[in-house]
């Protein structure tokens, strides 16, 4: 999610690094480039200008080029800005009286019918007793991917075979909504390819006769500023409550998430980060903008953490890492847990200053790597995986390495990667939850007061790599991973 604008902005923002004081010849420059970054992330042209002309008006003044670090200025005045310009979000429904009614709408292929089963997943799991209301009857395969969402979900769905009028079919489900024991009815509305007359008024229709409390538009995040046109277009017609965005797991350039509320003055409620039914999150500006800077968002991982971990095991482990006790197992039992919160590039993109990784992940196939990586550590005595420093000499690197299958330097790099984390792991184990923040915000922003956001360092030096060694280190990386197939293929 957001990695050509987190790439873009990151590049913009540490080309002011390395200047000792800033001038406003050169904070102008850099602050061209955050513009040009934005523009090739589809964020609408006068979202950008308004935009910019707001930071330019701050970076520019006397405060920050006198300041002593500016570029940390800088990158706090974006920040803000960020989240300004997609906030503020009201995530209640208000849902009020007897079976208060929500209405989704949207264009087809945008996800509709799909969300509308993952906010009534939601709805269930805070207690309400969600109606979906099949409406959509321009598409059959609509209706029927409705009921196999409601057997999948335990949740009721209305449909009337050979229906014409979706009005009616929407009247007639509210009414019933009662005896089928609902308190909440979710209308799933026809969708179009695109925005015409006929789909607005029976949208219109629907809205004057159901008088829905809410109405919420789904977006396909993909579309870039044809998702902002659409919800501009819609929000005309209906006057809507809210946009829930969807398939920000792929490759969505951002500036759709960036453009919305500015130009339709709609906020974003909800963004579908996955095809899972519980793959719907709350959309909050402040965790989205430190997720484009690289500061992370260590509060969403925790509290998806808390929903998927079982807390009895995470206590226990928590009065080990309090006896200072940190081992390769606890280690793999990490990784192995952390593999349930989603993709590798999604986490690594939640986690303070690990953005960037993202870049060194292209063209790698990062389920393989964490299968090298427990296979190292299968290969392991269980004394070596309790103190694996002092432990590992070389004649042991190279018989792991052997029973692993690969290099002896990679054994060597997991090592060195291990005495890391677990300084850390231990270091904040003793801490409270808002210590444990404050010592992920020090994380943070040990690369943002040098000016290097999401900078790449060679392993053990602290220098950045340039984009050319980059470049190269996946292209190793690659070539690496391509013998390993061809020799897997001649073993089988």
């Amino acid at each position: 999610m957001f990695e050509s604008l987190q790439s873009g902005l990151s590049t913009a923002l540490r080309s002011l690094s390395g200047k000792g004081k800033l001038s406003e010849a050169n904070m102008r420059e850099g602050l061209k480039s955050v513009q040009q970054a934005l523009l090739e992330a589809d964020v609408s042209f006068s979202v950008v200008k308004d935009f910019m002309a707001r930071i330019t008006e701050q970076a520019i003044g006397e405060r920050v080029l006198s300041s002593l670090n500016p570029t940390q200025q800088v990158v706090g005045i974006v920040h803000q800005e960020l989240i300004d310009l997609m906030g503020p979000v009201d995530h209640a429904l208000h849902l009020r009286g007897d079976a208060p009614v929500l209405m989704l709408c949207g264009l087809q292929g945008s996800g509709k019918t799909t969300t509308c089963g993952k906010l009534a997943r939601r709805l269930k799991n805070a207690g309400q007793t969600p109606l979906m209301v099949a409406a959509d009857l321009q598409r059959p395969a609509a209706i029927r991917q409705l009921h196999v969402l409601g057997e999948q979900l335990g949740i009721e769905v209305y449909s009337e075979e050979g229906a014409q009028d979706p009005v009616k079919v929407c009247q007639r489900a509210v009414q019933k909504a009662r005896n089928l024991n609902a308190n909440v009815v979710l209308l799933d509305t026809a969708g179009r390819l695109h925005v015409d007359e006929d789909l607005m008024k029976e949208l219109a229709r629907i809205d004057q006769r159901v008088s829905p409390q809410q109405v919420l538009l789904v977006v396909d995040g993909m579309t870039g500023q044809d998702a902002v046109q659409s919800a501009k277009s819609f929000n005309e017609a209906l006057e809507l409550d809210g946009v829930i965005m969807t398939k920000l797991d792929g490759d969505a350039r951002g500036g759709a998430a960036l453009s919305v509320k500015a130009v339709t003055g709609v906020p974003i409620k909800y963004v579908g980060t996955g095809e899972q039914l519980e793959a719907l999150e709350e959309f909050h500006p402040d965790r989205m903008a430190g997720r484009i800077l690289g500061m992370g968002d260590v509060v969403s991982l925790v509290e998806q953490a808390r929903e998927k971990f079982d807390e009895e095991e995470m206590a226990e482990d928590e009065a080990r890492l309090r006896e200072g006790q940190f081992t390769l197992d606890d280690f793999k039992k990490w990784i192995t847990r952390t593999k349930k919160l989603g993709p590798l590039n999604k986490i690594m993109g939640m986690i303070p200053g690990m953005g960037g990784m993202n870049d060194m992940l292209d063209g790698m196939e990062a389920e393989q790597d964490m299968k090298r990586l427990m296979g190292i550590i299968d290969s392991m005595t269980p004394q070596e995986r309790r103190n694996p420093t002092k432990t590992i000499d070389q004649s042991r690197r190279r018989r792991i390495a052997a029973g692993a299958g690969v290099q002896p330097h990679e054994v060597n790099e997991l090592v060195k990667q291990f005495d890391g984390m677990a300084g850390m792991m231990k270091e904040m184990a003793g801490m409270g939850m808002r210590d444990r923040l404050r010592k992920v915000q020090q994380i943070s922003q040990g690369p943002l007061a040098s000016g290097g956001l999401l900078s790449k360092t060679k392993q053990g030096t602290g220098k950045r790599l340039s984009s050319t060694e980059r470049a190269k280190m996946r292209k190793e990386r690659e070539k690496a991973l391509r013998r390993k197939k061809r020799e897997q293929r001649r073993k089988k």
